[in-house]
């Protein structure tokens, strides 16, 4: 019987089955949310794109684009698996 594998040759094992796949480890560095002030800067960042979005009617002209776009890529990728 084979001994039992340890957590960090299990994680070895894992990473090396990613990498097989062509896959790389990042690290990503996010906003801590626990933060003092962070629902403060939250609130303050909405007031500003609403404010963008009220008075740039370009903007919302855009966001319908993008919008479509998606859903346009989204209809395409389901056609194709559905073929």
């Amino acid at each position: 019987m084979a001994a039992p594998s340890t957590g960090a040759q299990r994680v070895a094992k894992r990473r090396a089955a990613l990498r097989a796949q062509g896959l790389r480890p990042i690290q990503i560095w996010v906003p801590d949310t626990r933060a003092p002030g962070f629902a403060d800067e939250c609130a303050r960042q909405a007031a500003l794109a609403d404010a963008a979005y009220r008075t740039d009617p370009e903007l919302s002209q855009f966001e319908e684009a993008a919008a479509a776009d998606i859903a346009e890529h989204l209809d395409a990728l389901e056609a194709g698996h559905r073929e």
